[in-house]
């Protein structure tokens, strides 16, 4: 070695002496320094700026991470646990702003899209004022305080502080999911002689452990449905009177379903097809108010019901009178005989019943004529003079009518929400929505011809077995026995209560539909029943009036019920309910 001198790189690569001023291989020059002119630096510019993007690219993935965060809860976020009444508050107005800023995006996205699809029939001038007004409107602003500033911070409030400063009181009796870690490593450390086999326990992603502690950190029922009713009565009083309604009744029905599961799972029961069961007797109920009873559902909802039934309004209306009163409105008649597409056959019914109700003529053997007390079937169906061919017509007729409304219900979500599954295989993803909509269209096609069949042969048979008594037809050998019936026991196919069975017979038609929506269906029609059958009953006076402060207790008893089962049985409520507290509430 010539004078212990240290040695460097060549440009070549080969070692040699170094002569004059050298750079130690330990101290390589930074990026920013001018290197020796025979020397190269052991940490290149153009590597190290690489380095400084890949970091600059690492903090900006991790920023965008957390402003989304802002917006949507990643699944299996881990439960905030808070230790003071400062922390509390903070947390409540954070999360209150952030729900309050999500229930607006979603308001203001809604009332956008509703408004672009109407916007080619408002005037050129006037479509930045009416953009503005679906983005800006009150409406958007009163959804947003209801979901963020009343109902989030009354709950996370009363919920965070209140339950879980009794909680540090007593003793906690279920561990969480980190403990439950922390005793694996520690059993796992120990030999596998050591550890009995049921003891042993494996290992849980991030998620599931988030998912465990959200339900298992269990508090005692009523704190839940104390937070629950309260941020639920005071956020619905936001919204306007003429939606709060609907809101209430969907949160009671939320609450009912979530507390049914778990009072049924705890007690090992089980009803069979039990949404189906539901579903029917919502139906009866509902089609018997909007036969006889319209005034106990929505407007907007007999209309619906009105354009699915393809029954002329007139016979609606006499029905109603000549089953309520015993009479109708000539008028309704008039009019169905006067429709342009009536066959000959049922326009000579319809002006028979007209000539015998009024005159109440009596035939030429002292048979009095049959004046039935409902709508004929010659009202009901007037361009149809079979009853056998109804079914056929109705079936495609509402089927034709709402397959463009159920395609859209399949295809957008197939399309908007599962976009990965659609890029990597688009073709099953629009068989199975077209096969949806299908069987979703054929549902509701099943539904109208099951009531309408119904209502058409218990009314033929009324008819034959009246005429029966009375002579009008002549008996044999097979029909006599007919003809001895109670004329009671013939009216019970003409009474109110046979306008009832019908809807509840149609309901069985859900079977039609996908089972994973049938629950879903059923919640659907659950409120409107419920609202009719408890209008019906405070006008009996069988239950209490409860003014104009109705919805809102209502609402507070279905979000005291939806919080209790939250909390403690999560499982039990539904995807869609649940998935919308996990967004706007957050793991409790």
């Amino acid at each position: 070695m010539d004078n212990g001198g240290p040695s460097r790189l060549a440009p070549n690569g080969h070692g040699r002496r170094g002569q004059g001023s050298v750079t130690p291989a330990s101290s390589p020059s930074t990026p920013g320094e001018n290197s020796d002119n025979e020397g190269f630096s052991l940490t290149p510019k153009r590597a190290m700026a690489s380095f400084e993007n890949l970091v600059a690219m690492a903090n900006h993935q991790e920023r965008l991470k957390e402003a989304k965060k802002m917006v949507w809860r990643d699944r299996g976020e881990p439960v905030v646990e808070l230790d003071s009444l400062e922390a509390c508050l903070v947390h409540a107005m954070s999360g209150g702003l952030r729900s309050a800023t999500l229930a607006f995006n979603i308001r203001a996205s809604v009332n956008l899209v509703l408004a672009l699809l109407r916007i080619h029939r408002v005037p050129r001038d006037y479509r930045l004022a009416m953009i503005r007004h679906a983005i800006l409107s009150s409406d958007t602003w009163r959804f947003a305080a209801m979901f963020g500033v009343d109902f989030h911070i009354s709950l996370q409030i009363l919920n965070k502080c209140f339950t879980n400063s009794l909680s540090c009181i007593k003793p906690r009796q279920h561990t969480s999911a980190v403990d439950d870690e922390e005793e694996e490593i520690d059993l796992e450390a120990r030999t596998t002689l050591e550890v009995p086999f049921e003891k042993r326990k494996g290992r849980l992603s991030l998620t599931k452990n988030a998912q465990m502690m959200l339900i298992r950190k269990r508090t005692r029922r009523w704190h839940a449905a104390l937070a629950g009713a309260v941020a639920g009565g005071l956020a619905i009083m936001w919204e306007k009177k003429s939606r709060r309604t609907v809101i209430s009744q969907q949160m009671f029905v939320r609450g009912l379903q979530g507390s049914y599961n778990a009072f049924t799972t705890k007690r090992n029961l089980r009803v069979p097809n039990g949404d189906v069961l539901v579903f029917a007797l919502a139906c009866g109920q509902i089609l018997y108010g909007f036969l006889l009873r319209p005034d106990t559902l929505p407007r907007s909802y007999t209309g619906w019901i009105q354009q699915a039934s393809k029954v002329p309004s007139e016979c609606v209306r006499m029905n109603h009178d000549l089953v309520r009163n015993g009479t109708f409105n000539i008028q309704d008649l008039d009019q169905l005989t006067h429709r342009t597409d009536i066959t000959p056959l049922n326009k000579t019914d319809l002006l028979t019943l007209r000539d015998n109700f009024l005159n109440l003529a009596t035939s030429t053997d002292g048979i009095p004529p049959y004046v039935p007390c409902y709508a004929p079937c010659s009202a009901v169906h007037p361009a149809l003079s079979s009853c056998a061919s109804v079914p056929l017509d109705r079936f495609f007729a509402v089927f034709k009518w709402m397959l463009p409304i159920y395609g859209a219900l399949h295809f957008i979500p197939a399309v908007l929400f599962k976009r990965k599954a659609f890029m990597q295989d688009p073709g099953k993803m629009l068989l199975r929505a077209t096969v949806g909509s299908m069987r979703s269209s054929a549902f509701l096609g099943v539904f109208v011809i099951i009531y309408q069949t119904i209502f058409c042969y218990k009314h033929k048979l009324h008819k034959v077995l009246t005429l029966l008594r009375t002579g009008a037809i002549p008996t044999n050998l097979l029909t006599a026995p007919f003809a001895n019936i109670p004329q009671w026991v013939v009216d019970l196919l003409a009474s109110k209560f046979s306008f009832w069975l019908p809807g509840l017979a149609a309901g069985l038609s859900l079977f039609v539909e996908e089972k994973r929506r049938r629950p879903e269906l059923a919640m659907y029609v659950l409120p409107k029943g419920l609202e009719s059958a408890w209008v019906m009953a405070r006008g009996k006076g069988w239950v209490f009036k409860t003014g104009k402060w109705g919805d809102t207790l209502l609402t507070a008893l279905g979000m005291a019920m939806v919080m209790s089962t939250y909390q403690n049985d999560p499982q039990h409520l539904s995807g869609l309910v649940r998935r919308i507290l996990y967004q706007f509430i957050g793991p409790n």
